[in-house]
């Protein structure tokens, strides 16, 4: 099938970032996990920029029709891969803040969180060219923000558990600005070679991670 004519109607089409569809079937859930493991790759090769859906459907052996059965464009691939990534995360902050019992437990906790984060991004490159698009692409930065929301509000839970009688709106503030700051510093990590990532997130624990309790006493 030539890609030209789906091009053409796909061009008239806004692009939303969103899946078509979530297939229900045994050969159709393989046929999407064997686009998304293409594209994971290819990504991992050429970067989120370089991804062409031609490319895809050459690797994976598909037709255009059968990709655009499921992914209307590039953007809803790295979407839905960034969602997953963004679920291992969750998964990881949440454990880590089901153990805090008090503040000292929540420095241990956060900075546990930004060592794990910081291996996983070592070890997946994939992952970091994902983030970076999630980050430049403006129907994806709806995905990063949904995500630091969720980390935002998991780490409400834990302060309004532990200072329950300071100011709810207080304690937001001060989760939201943890959660962006840990991001940017793990980001930043990333972009270093190992030795120094490493001395640039102790710094950051040092400088950053600080006794929360200390801090609402103010």
């Amino acid at each position: 099938m030539s890609e030209q004519p789906v091009a053409a109607r796909r061009r008239q089409q806004e692009s939303t970032g969103q899946l078509r569809r979530i297939p229900s079937q045994q050969r159709g859930r393989e046929r999407f996990e064997k686009i998304l493991t293409v594209a994971a790759e290819l990504i991992e090769s050429h970067g989120s920029d370089g991804l062409k859906m031609s490319e895809i459907v050459e690797k994976a052996g598909l037709s255009f029709g059968a990709l655009y059965q499921y992914f209307p464009d590039k953007t809803s691939i790295i979407r839905t891969l960034a969602e997953r990534f963004n679920e291992q995360g969750r998964r990881c902050v949440e454990e880590e803040l089901a153990k805090v019992t008090d503040a000292a437990a929540l420095q241990g906790a956060l900075a546990t969180i930004v060592d794990e984060y910081y291996a996983v991004f070592l070890s997946e490159p994939v992952m970091r060219d994902i983030w970076h698009a999630t980050h430049t692409d403006k129907l994806l930065q709806q995905v990063d923000a949904e995500d630091m929301e969720f980390h935002a509000k998991a780490f409400l839970a834990v302060l309004v558990r532990l200072w329950s009688d300071r100011d709810r709106r207080e304690l937001l503030a001060i989760a939201r600005l943890t959660m962006q700051l840990l991001a940017a510093a793990v980001r930043y990590a990333v972009s270093l070679d190992a030795e120094e990532g490493e001395r640039a997130l102790a710094l950051f624990k040092k400088m950053q991670i600080v006794d929360i309790g200390r801090l609402l006493q103010q």
